[in-house]
């Protein structure tokens, strides 16, 4: 009797009731998601104002961290479908024993990914960047290093959250952060109201203050709300044991691998990037600032997607996991037709706002038609990436990346950008040539896993009235 009300409960009866689900758990997750936005475009605008140096210091420095920043984030990820099939099936109790075995792995890779970035930190005269930029990055270096222990406690409660389908509580804790963040910014950056000017390193010390409240807010909320008493109880008394832990690895890691590497190829294009000078530097960052308009408003979708794909998955709902994914499909191909014509009508007037320098200006506007060119194929790979988890068949994931990213993108980014010698607009080019790899693979790899798993719903059915 339980069994059939879940299955009811995850199945959606039209397209209309699909795209209401998934943008009621989607809006609050884009909520915060465009705050993050925001903070994101006043960090490039203040450091933007207070120094050209600076800008391109804190390019050179995030296209590092953003790799670790990002696969910490994908490793978090892999909470959400063991948390929202748990969900499905109401076993809350065995909710909480898994996120405390997601919570220990997940502080463990932080510890290791902050050792990895100590070390690279007395490499960094190696990338061929600009000399005057390294006292500068070497500062904003070591804070940012230790902005990663917080942001892996975070992104444990928040995807916990997420599988339980409260999209909520993260949205406003991040929203709280993203003020606070902007705050410091404006404080510390050019020493208003008394505080000391520091640049870059200011930005670097609000972002860790942010980061470190915005974790011990979330931990506070699961700790004080009725809906988690449960998942804190479990979490506190029982213990993970080692197959959880194994759970939480073996579908996660797939996704840390999947999202470093794909981000990492947009990381080689700001050290690319830096070979052709600070000026082109600046430009990939500020529009990469920019790009996010469209990334994080599908990631939003993306990520409702996988938390209704991993409910249906619990109850065994392959029809309402294909359903579920061509309507996030729907919505984000939406979204990215508003964010191309927002790019081809108002790119220039944002770069104007990120910096007041000519020269970067100039060359930020030709790679406006690229940036437009990979939006539709940026949001189907997100959609089925995030289709993909919710199923927590991730493998696939390795080698779709692999494939797509490092032995389709690099090089395409190296012939497009130093071999025709087009600089950044080429870089940016190559980017839709390894989306388009990756979508295709994607597609075809969820068909085939929603077919599988068709398959065997038949057969348990099968020995099910044999029986």
């Amino acid at each position: 009797m339980v069994g059939k009300k879940l299955i009811k409960k995850f199945t959606p009866e039209s397209y209309l009731e699909s795209y209401v689900s998934l943008l009621r758990l989607g809006l609050p997750v884009l909520v915060t998601q465009l705050g993050v936005i925001v903070v994101n475009f006043a960090d490039t605008m203040m450091v933007g104002a207070y120094g050209l140096d600076e800008l391109a210091a804190s390019a050179f420095v995030n296209s590092l961290f953003i790799i670790v920043t990002v696969m910490l984030m994908g490793f978090g990820g892999g909470v959400t479908p063991l948390i929202g099939a748990l969900y499905g099936k109401e076993e809350h109790e065995e909710g909480g024993r898994m996120l405390r075995g997601a919570l220990q792995v997940n502080v463990v890779l932080a510890l290791c990914f902050m050792a990895i970035m100590g070390c690279l930190y007395f490499f960094l005269d190696c990338f061929g960047q600009d000399e005057d930029l390294l006292p500068i990055a070497r500062e904003y270096f070591l804070i940012l290093l230790g902005t990663l222990l917080p942001m892996a406690v975070f992104n444990c409660f928040q995807q916990t959250a997420n599988g339980t389908t409260d999209t909520a509580t993260p949205m406003w804790i991040i929203l709280g952060a993203d003020v606070l963040n902007i705050i410091g910014n404006y404080l510390l950056i050019f020493g208003n109201c008394g505080f000391p000017e520091l640049g870059l390193t200011g930005a670097g010390i609000s972002t860790l203050t942010a980061r470190t409240l915005a974790a011990i807010a979330i931990v506070a909320a699961m700790a004080g709300k009725k809906r988690y008493r449960i998942y804190w109880r479990s979490l506190c008394s029982l213990p993970a044991g080692r197959e959880r832990r194994y759970r939480v690895w073996v579908t996660s890691y797939p996704l840390m691998i999947q999202s470093g590497v794909e981000c990492g190829l947009w990381s080689m294009g700001a050290v690319a990037s830096g070979w052709f000078g600070k000026i082109q530097l600046a430009a990939y960052q500020v529009v990469n600032t920019i790009a996010q308009l469209g990334f994080m408003t599908y990631m939003s979708m993306g990520w409702a997607t996988s938390i209704r794909v991993a409910n249906f998955t619990g109850v065994g709902n392959t029809e309402g996991i294909r359903r579920i994914s061509r309507a996030g499909l729907h919505i984000v191909l939406a979204m990215a037709t508003v964010a191309s014509v927002v790019f081809f009508f108002f790119t220039k007037d944002l770069v104007r706002l990120f910096t007041p320098d000519p020269d970067v200006a100039l060359a930020a506007v030709p790679l406006v038609i690229p940036l437009i060119l990979y939006q539709y194929c940026d949001g189907a790979q997100l959609t089925y990436v995030n289709a993909l988890r919710g199923t927590s068949v991730v493998k696939p994931l390795l080698w779709i990346s692999i494939i797509s990213y490092i032995l389709v993108g690099i090089p395409v980014l190296l012939l497009f950008g130093v071999t025709f010698g087009w600089e950044t607009e080429g870089v940016y080019y190559s980017f839709s040539v390894a989306l388009l790899t990756a979508t295709i693979l994607l597609v075809s790899t969820f068909s085939r896993v929603l077919r599988r798993k068709e398959r065997e719903n038949e057969e348990k059915n099968a020995a099910v009235k044999t029986l």
